[in-house]
């Protein structure tokens, strides 16, 4: 099992790689910096519990970004699930 000062493994879904990919630059990079340092060190303190349908979901913000992430606390694990311009984040699919 980590201790609980290592960084969190993390896993991005094609989903997730696709949104980056259609991102600007400028935008993308700061994203996955962020995915890959402040999140990865504390998923918690950078991340809000969503509810209602998306209650096994968990919302962190970069800038005019959400990304949609859930943790896995037995393998110490980040999967995010999708990156979304906050205008269309939690909207239904």
């Amino acid at each position: 099992m980590a201790e609980p000062t290592d960084p969190w493994h993390v896993e991005i879904s094609k989903t997730a790689q696709r949104s980056l990919r259609t991102l600007p630059h400028k935008f993308a990079a700061a994203i996955v910096e962020f995915i890959t340092g402040p999140l990865a060190e504390n998923p918690y303190r950078l991340s809000k519990p969503l509810h209602a349908e998306l209650a096994a979901w968990r919302s962190a913000r970069r800038g005019d970004y959400r990304v949609i992430l859930q943790i896995d606390d037995d393998r110490h694990l980040v999967r995010v699930g999708r990156i979304e311009h906050r205008a269309t984040a939690y909207k239904p699919r």
